[in-house]
């Protein structure tokens, strides 16, 4: 078996090890070289099964075994149907064969085992898993529009119950730790590096006539199946729930996965896997999840590997880190480098407004420690690397500055200035401002080419993006500089020119402010809400303006008057006429929604803007869609984009574009018609709404067969 992807190895007891190793890659995958090896091994262990006691497989790589590849399955087509069922049937019929080989199978998993990596492991009769918690166990597939096609959702509702299939690993993608995945029942156990094999060939030798539970008979399946009255009776539930859960969004895989395991369990084990696979391949050669493989897999994986970063070879490390500003952003900042081990100094103008910071930090740290996630020593250590303090002067040695005060220039001047005297001598300057250009923040200092803008998202501990702005004078180490930070956090940087609103603000700002059009043109206020959540938003355009607050925006369009840069936007009179009503947003507790004691909508909305028929749903939803995505094609016409990845993955992890789309440009190229089907209907929508949906010159350029946004940022 030359150029295998399994090493065979037999020891004097007749077990045979079965050692994941691609050598053509660092990572394991479902690739064509893994089927063939795999295809090779069992049929040689059928043919020596005489002399076989038993089977263990484990992994040569840091990972157990990273799942399907994807290189493979983006390129999928309704053309290439029935050869994407051939090849996921030939993946499961070999699993097939393993686990009915007649000697008993074991997995010794020492790293990860996602997605198809768990559908190997659940193949074998008995699971050892690294008790690690960097080690985690689960079917991410969901979140790309797919579900586990290798036998994952036949095993798994088989294994642990319909009900906790579907809720603990299925529908969420979530990725379980070693203990919990023992907790559930998916694996058997733990074991230290060092036990690993030992305990996976011992268990063998000790259980000769090893078999699947459901190859067992008499076996029945936790929490029973379809026709077990009590299963039966809850089962119309699912699917409400579903939609509930996903708030009317079209995304198909969830479907797909509730039909495939319900409809598996009233069929025998192998018609189960018939099943499973019909519906993978729907899943495959659909539109939604080559949308979200190419985002959420090929165009982060660029970006996190340093796609749009300089070509400056020296990678740095941040060291300290001194934070300008105590409040929600600057504290959740402090939090994020403290978390990676980074000392911090959070500056406020004195120590006890700085101190406010910390403990904000220190209740988020609390509840993990409350929760089990950390340990209280952890936690004590990780709250030693914040120093609060109101002197500039404890910001020496600070090889990082991020400024978090209020969005006011003269300010942002002063403390960045102050900073740069005292912090180490040539120490990034950066800026976590989101709409006041970075050459003007620069002109404060000295040293301009270090300046940078670094936006957070909030809440910064759990938002994964970050915005670096480059402004006039941005050298390339700087830039380089600020996008090592980032990663060296765990977040993923995106790198955008100079403007006002940047785009992430820029084009968040044609969100919401449609939203408020849509409301003054006679559309329900919850119809506006529905049309965004039926599109795929995870909230409404109301609600977000009702959460940063209304004046805000105001604020915004106010200086961006001043620079003569604003428009006509037929929201921004919405907005002011609900601050003329007091209705400020959320903070205040009145906004278009009444928020205490609970969120409804406000009864004088309706005779401020009395609701009609005018704008059909459908346009409703595009119209949300078509803002973000025309401005978006301004901002790369402009370059205030550099790339169609940093626009996809920073509309995805930053403003909440739907990512069952792919990315705000990716939405273009996937329209039907493509860029041309595009630009027809955004001229459409122009003729019947205003020019603000009028397609920009790249669009028109782009308007031809086989166009695409992508191709042109390329050339």
């Amino acid at each position: 078996m030359s150029e295998s992807t399994i090493r065979w190895e037999q020891d004097a007891d007749g077990v045979i090890t079965l050692t994941l190793d691609d050598p053509a890659s660092s990572a394991n995958t479902m690739n064509d070289a893994y089927v063939r090896s795999m295809g090779e091994t069992i049929d040689r262990l059928e043919r020596e099964k005489e002399s076989v006691r038993g089977v263990v497989l484990t992994s040569a790589k840091k990972t157990f075994f990273a799942g399907g590849n994807l290189g493979s399955l983006i390129q999928a087509t309704p053309e290439t149907r029935d050869q994407v069922l051939a090849q996921v049937t030939l993946v499961k019929r070999q699993l097939r064969r393993l686990e009915t080989l007649g000697v008993p199978v074991a997995a010794a998993i020492n790293g990860a085992a996602l997605g198809g990596g768990l559908e190997i492991a659940l193949a074998t009769h008995h699971r050892v898993v690294l008790d690690d918690p960097k080690v985690k166990l689960g079917f991410p597939e969901v979140t790309l529009g797919l579900l586990p096609g290798g036998g994952g959702v036949v095993r798994s509702v088989r294994l642990l119950g319909l009900t906790t299939a579907l809720l603990e690993l299925l529908l969420q993608g979530r990725q379980v730790r070693p203990e919990k995945a023992l907790e559930l029942g998916l694996v058997h156990e733990l074991a230290s590096a060092d036990e690993l094999l030992a305990k996976a060939k011992q268990w063998v030798l000790a259980n000769p006539d090893a078999a699947q539970p459901w190859d067992t008979k008499g076996y029945k399946v936790p929490g029973g199946t379809p026709s077990t009255p009590s299963l039966a009776s809850s089962l119309p539930a699912f699917p409400a729930n579903l939609t509930k859960q996903l708030k009317g969004a079209p995304y198909p895989a969830p479907y797909a996965i509730l039909s495939a395991a319900v409809e598996s369990l009233q069929v025998d084990v192998d018609t189960a896997f018939t099943v499973e696979g019909r519906y993978f391949v729907d899943l495959v050669v659909g539109q939604v999840s080559t949308n979200m493989i190419q985002a959420l897999w090929f165009d982060l994986n660029r970006i996190n590997g340093g796609g749009s970063r300089p070509a400056v070879e020296e990678t740095s490390r941040a060291s300290k880190v001194g934070v300008l500003g105590a409040g929600m952003m600057g504290a959740g900042i402090a939090h994020a480098f403290a978390k990676v081990g980074v000392d911090v100094v959070l500056k406020d103008v004195s120590a006890e407004a700085a101190g406010k910071g910390k403990a904000h930090v220190a209740n988020v740290v609390g509840k993990q420690v409350s929760r089990g996630r950390m340990s209280q020593g952890k936690a004590d250590a990780f709250l030693a690397r914040i120093t609060p303090t109101g002197d500039a002067a404890d910001l020496a040695g600070c090889d990082v500055i991020v400024e978090a005060v209020f969005e006011d220039t003269a300010l942002k001047h002063r403390v960045l200035a102050e900073a740069e005297a005292h912090a180490a001598r040539g120490a990034l300057l950066a800026s976590n401002t989101s709409t006041l250009p970075i050459t003007s923040l620069a002109e404060g200092v000295q040293r301009q080419a270090d300046v940078v803008g670094m936006h957070f998202f909030s809440p910064v501990d759990k938002m994964p993006l970050v915005e670096l702005i480059v402004g006039e004078r941005t050298s390339d180490t700087a830039l380089a500089r600020a996008y090592d930070a980032v990663r060296q956090i765990g977040k993923t940087p995106i790198v955008v020119s100079d403007s006002r609103g940047f785009f992430t603000s820029r084009v968040f700002g044609t969100l919401v402010m449609e939203g408020a059009a849509l409301l003054a043109e006679g559309l329900a206020p919850m119809s506006v809400e529905r049309a965004a959540l039926q599109a795929g938003f995870p909230a409404g355009p109301l609600t977000l303006l009702d959460e940063v607050t209304l004046t805000l925006p105001l604020k915004i369009r106010d200086e961006a008057a001043k620079a003569g840069a604003a428009d006509d936007h037929p929201g921004v009179a919405v907005l002011r006429t609900m601050v003329e009503h007091g209705r400020t947003g959320k903070s205040s507790g009145q906004g278009f929604f009444d928020w205490q004691p609970e969120k409804r909508v406000w009864p004088g909305l309706t005779e401020l803007f009395p609701s009609s028929d005018a704008v059909p749903f459908r346009d409703a939803q595009e119209r949300l869609l078509f803002a973000m995505a025309v401005e978006t094609a301004r901002c790369l016409e402009e370059q205030v984009l550099r790339t169609v990845e940093d626009a996809n993955i920073g509309s995805i992890m930053g403003i909440g574009f739907p990512p069952l789309y792919g990315g705000v440009l990716q939405y273009v190229d996937q329209y039907a018609g493509g860029v041309a089907g595009f630009v027809a209907r955004a001229d459409e929508l122009a003729d019947r709404y205003g020019e603000r949906f009028r397609p920009p010159a790249i669009l028109l350029e782009r308007a031809v067969p086989a166009g695409s946004l992508r191709a042109a940022a390329a050339v």
